[in-house]
């Protein structure tokens, strides 16, 4: 993996959160609800990379034990949450961490639009954190799709449709989601959003332009058959040449 983290950083496209909604049997105003609660509105930073924060807490819990004492040592592991520090601070954090244990940094951060926790990269659909990493520099369109795939395997998706945002919200950011009111700013979002005119897809509609069939060219007209006449007056002027070559002979 490039330690740059950089990508094609692609934006999502607004056909994309009726798209994926449509998985998990809710609208794009929905998914722009917890897109405001969980990002910026995007999913990369100022130089393209995926947004991440990284978790101490985390970190404590996956790296391996022989590594432990020294990522406390440094400040990479505790007990506590918080001490999260700047947006620009991450992945300095990221990459430090990495040079003690590369999987367990990678687990230790949210990821993207959604904030995937890297530990649940196999509800988030891919088989391995690496993996998931990788498609988020690509596209946000991953990052958005990784947090629907995680919503459905986490059986938050009936809270959603539902807008049991409390519900909800402790499922996805955990018991003390309250601290942050998660699901307050969630019902806000989505009194926002309902509001605004939604982006019209139809499920199974392309979404780009259809090339219209090539024209089928008209068919060639067949010759017509000669006539009687024109055929008796060519074998007359067959024969008279003939004459002409045998009199020459003779």
């Amino acid at each position: 993996m490039d330690l740059t983290f950089k990508g094609r950083a692609k934006r999502l496209d607004d056909i994309d959160l009726p798209k994926l909604g449509a998985l998990i049997g809710v609208g794009e105003d929905e998914l722009h609800a917890f897109l405001d609660v969980e990002t910026r509105g995007t999913g990369f930073d100022s130089v393209g990379r995926p947004r991440i924060l990284f978790e101490r807490h985390k970190f404590l819990k996956y790296v391996p034990a022989a590594k432990l004492g020294h990522a406390m040592a440094v400040g990479l592991a505790d007990k506590q949450p918080g001490g999260y520090g700047k947006e620009s601070d991450q992945y300095p954090k990221l990459l430090r961490a990495i040079a003690i244990d590369r999987q367990a940094a990678l687990y230790s951060c949210s990821w993207g639009l959604g904030q995937v926790m890297g530990f649940n990269h196999k509800l988030a659909g891919y088989d391995t954190v690496e993996a998931m990493v990788a498609a988020f520099m690509d596209d946000e369109e991953a990052h958005l799709k990784a947090a629907v795939t995680f919503i459905k395997n986490a059986h938050l998706d009936d809270e959603l449709r539902a807008h049991n945002w409390a519900a909800f919200a402790k499922g996805y950011n955990g018991t003390n989601y309250a601290i942050n009111r998660y699901d307050v700013k969630l019902a806000e979002a989505y009194r926002k959003w309902s509001r605004i005119k939604n982006t019209v897809w139809t499920p199974g509609s392309a979404t780009s332009p259809v090339a219209p069939p090539l024209a089928t060219p008209a068919p060639t007209p067949a010759p017509k058959p000669a006539t009687p006449a024109a055929t008796n007056w060519l074998a007359a002027l067959i024969a008279a040449i003939l004459s002409i070559f045998k009199r020459k002979a003779a």
